[in-house]
Parts: structure tokens; sequence; C-alpha cells
């Protein structure tokens, strides 16, 4: 039996009333292992991501891929991710964060084996884009379903969680290929084993989504309030899952009063407006700093920089190694270092890592043997740069900024919209790199880094150390974009 908070049997509960403070306990170490098992899904996004970093080369010889299907094989999964994390946010709203994360587990597992067992080019592309609607629901409804579940106080690092998953995932991925590519390199079929192994997280994910509880937040929203308390008090102390219900509930009513935030009502809206103008800016940004081109194509990369096949293979875990370095520690200042500097002192990185690159480039030309070290040093940097101060960050932000009821809709329009980027800059990276190098890709990616710079910290608000709830307010009413409170001065 369940009750309709706010509407008829929570008690107050407004967003400004003090929640008792977070205590030790076993409902700590609950929510802790509620995050490890949804994050498998940004585990599952990460290696599926970047398997294809090692398995491209094998699988050009084999399917026989050109230049243009080359790009087609690794692209299919970025746009078929652009689907599934518009969709994603829809069917989480409607259906439950909980299942959501069940169905996706299914297609990343269904995906694989496609993709494990394809026959040709054609039947390959159907698997990445299976498999890439469920990258682009779990980087949708994962980091939603965990901002839900956190108390305020440490929602950063605990969201956070899911990217340092991804780019372990990453890390998972580039060491298969080195072991698998170097030990049965010259196997046919060797990139098919390097698939296959995804298949394991995708059952671990499905068997742990089946011990979790839904998001209490989109129980209340849907009018299960017993339900979402329940789910607190397995996650808060006694007293603390009582104010947090109330305090939920206060807002979800007061929030049906005010609009029913369809994408009609969002577009009508001009915070609502610009608030996912916002976001989906951040998601662009992200895409168009190169880290995807470094991990989809980083074996390329290394390539023309001077290593030989096998040793680009070995050389390219040294990336995957900074990126989850780097995440550990951005997991360890998310919750006391500001998000907007955090963002422009990425973006400085970023950009300067690019110039280099593209300056290392052209001061050491093809046979110089500083060459290849020089460029792999600068890579090693701008990924550790990139993964400290912006990629958690980012997922963080998206998954905090967004009202209660567009939540789904806002992050599943700004990571949609960051697929795509992220899908047309894979499809053409092969093509630019053959007629630009190196060297003119990264110039590029430096001026876009830039305009980047520019956009966080003009547009960006702080969100730290605000609830959701607190936070919704003030994106309602507009007062987000106050310079001292986008600022995170008042």
């Amino acid at each position: 039996m369940s009750t309709t908070p706010g509407r008829s049997a929570a008690p107050g509960g407004g967003v400004h009333d003090a929640l008792p403070p977070l205590t030790d306990g076993p409902h700590r170490r609950r929510l802790g292992v509620v995050a490890l098992i949804a994050t498998f899904g940004g585990l599952l996004f990460g290696y599926d991501t970047s398997v294809i970093n090692g398995a491209l080369e094998p699988m050009v010889r084999e399917l026989g891929l050109t230049t243009l299907t080359e790009g087609v094989v690794t692209s299919s999964l970025l746009f078929g991710a652009a689907v599934g994390a518009i969709s994603g946010g829809r069917l989480s709203d409607a259906w439950g964060r909980r299942r959501s994360i069940l169905l996706m587990s299914l297609f990343f597992f269904g995906g694989a084996l496609v993709c494990v067992f394809t026959p040709n080019f054609e039947v390959m592309v159907v698997g990445r884009v299976v498999l890439g609607l469920a990258v682009g629901a779990a980087s949708t409804v994962v980091p939603v379903y965990l901002a839900e579940m956190a108390p305020y106080e440490i929602r950063g690092s605990l969201s956070g969680r899911n990217e340092m998953m991804i780019v372990v995932g990453q890390l998972a991925a580039f060491v298969v290929n080195a072991i698998v590519g170097n030990v049965w390199g010259e196997h046919a079929g060797v990139w098919r084993i390097m698939l296959a192994f995804v298949t394991l997280p995708a059952v671990a994910l499905f068997v742990g989504m089946l011990r979790v509880p839904e998001s209490p937040r989109w129980l209340i929203d849907h009018g299960h309030y017993d339900e979402a308390l329940a789910v607190l008090r397995t996650l808060r102390s006694e007293e603390r899952a009582e104010a947090e219900a109330r305090q939920i509930a206060g807002l979800t009513h007061e929030d049906s009063k005010r609009v029913p935030m369809d994408w009609r009502s969002v577009l009508s809206h001009r915070w609502l407006r610009r608030i996912l103008l916002i976001g989906t800016g951040l998601g662009v940004a992200q895409q168009l700093t190169g880290i995807n081109s470094i991990m989809y194509y980083g074996q390329s990369i290394l390539g023309e920089a001077g290593f030989s096949s096998s040793a680009a293979l070995i050389a390219n875990v040294a990336p995957g190694v900074i990126a989850v370095v780097g995440a550990f520690i951005a997991l360890r200042i998310m919750d006391t270092f500001s998000r907007r500097r955090t963002f422009v002192l990425g973006y400085s990185l970023t950009t300067a890592c690019h110039l280099l690159i593209g300056i290392g480039s052209v001061l050491l030309p093809v046979g110089n043997p500083l060459r290849p070290w020089v460029i792999l040093f600068l890579v090693v940097a701008f990924v550790g740069s990139m993964q400290t101060f912006l990629n958690v960050a980012t997922w963080v932000t998206l998954s905090e900024i967004f009202p209660q009821r567009m939540r789904a809709f806002g992050m599943g329009t700004s990571v949609f919209v960051l697929w795509i980027t992220n899908a047309l800059l894979g499809l053409w990276f092969p093509t630019l790199v053959s007629a630009l190098g190196i060297t003119g890709c990264f110039f590029g990616f430096a001026v876009v880094n830039l305009l980047a710079l520019v956009f966080v910290k003009t547009q960006v608000p702080e969100t730290r150390g605000r609830s959701l709830e607190q936070l919704e307010e003030a994106v309602t009413s507009g007062a987000i974009h106050d310079r001292a409170v986008r600022d995170g001065l008042a």
C-alpha cells in the first residue's frame, strides 16, 4: 500500500529544512554497495567504447574495411548511444531507474554476442548499434540513479564513481587488447576474443541490479512515499531518512502544482531552457576536447607518432593508467573543490596540452627518435588533465543541474547531443588525421578547448554544497544565474 507524498501523506518538508547530519553505520556501507553495482554500467560503457582501439586493426584486415567503413564501425556504436541516451532517459522516467538499468544489461550482453560472432561488416554495425543503445542509456540513467540515491554532502564523489568505473573499463580494454594482441595477434579472429570479455560484467550488472532498490526520488515522484521511505531507511540513519523523505516530498508537491515538465514546458520556460543549453554545452565541450579520439584511435595516433603496431598497443595502456589515476584524484576532490574552478583549470590544461602536441609534431619530424616518446608523454598529460578536472566534473554536474521533473529529459538531451558530437568526431577522425596529420588535428582541438574555457567561465553555475532540492529551486527561479550564486558565493 502506497501513499502520495505531499499530496496526502507527507507533512511539511520544504527545501530549506535542515537535514540531520550524515552518520556512519551499515547504511553507509549499503549505499556503497548499491553504487558499486550500478557503476558496472559505467565499466561496460568504458570497455565497449574503448575495446575498438586495439580490435580495429585486425578487424580491418579480416573484414576488409576501408577508411570510411572503419569510421562507420567505430561511430555506429556512438550514433546508437545518442539514441540510447535520449530514449533511456524517457524510459527511466516512466519505468524506473532500476528496471531501465536491468534492461540495459541485456542489451550489453546481446550486442556483444552479435559483434563476437559477426560474419561481415553489416552485422558488425548492427551489433555495435545495439551496444550503443546500452552505452547511451548507461550514460544517462546511471549518473541520475547515483545522484538521486546520494546524500547531497557526498553526491559529487558518489556520482563520480561512475566516471571512475568508465575509465577502469577503458583501462581494462587497453590491457586486454595489449595482452590478447601480443599473445594471439597472429591468429585469425583475435579481435573477437577482445570483444567477448564484455559479456562478464554485463551478467554481473544484471544479477546485481536484481538486489538493489529503486531511486527514492523516483518513487516519491510517482506516488510511492512508503516505499521510498523504506529505501531511505536502508541507506540513511532513521532520523535522516524521515527528514529527507519529507524534504523530497515537499518539493515534489510544490513542483506538481507549478508546471508539468514535458519538453514543451521546458522549452517555453526561460530558465529551464537556459539550463538545458548549459547542459548540452557541457556535453559538446567535453567531447570536443578530443579525449575520445585518443580512446578510440590511440593506437593509430601512436603509430603515426612513430611506434610499431605491437609497441603502440602496449604504449596505449599508459593513457588508460593515467585516466584511472586522474579519476581517483577527481573523486577525492569532488566534494571539497569548486566545480567551476575545476572546469576552468581543466580546460586551461587541455588547451595547453593540445598546443604542445601540435608544436611537438612540428619540431620533431617523422623519423626523429624522440618524436613518439614526446607525443606519448603529452598525450598522457592531456588524458590525465581531462580525467582529473573535466570528465568526472562534467557527468556529476549534468546529473545535478536539472530539476527532478525534467532531470531525465535534460540529462537525456544533453547526453544525446554529447554522443552525436562524439559520433561525428569518431566517424571523421581517421579522415582528418589522414588529411591534416597530428599537427593540424591537435591545433584545431586547442582552439575548440579555448572556446570551451570561455563558455564554462561565463555560463556554468556552481552546484557543489547544495541539495538537489535547493538547486531545483534556484534553477526554476533563475537565481542560479545570478553572479554570486553562479560563482558559489551565495
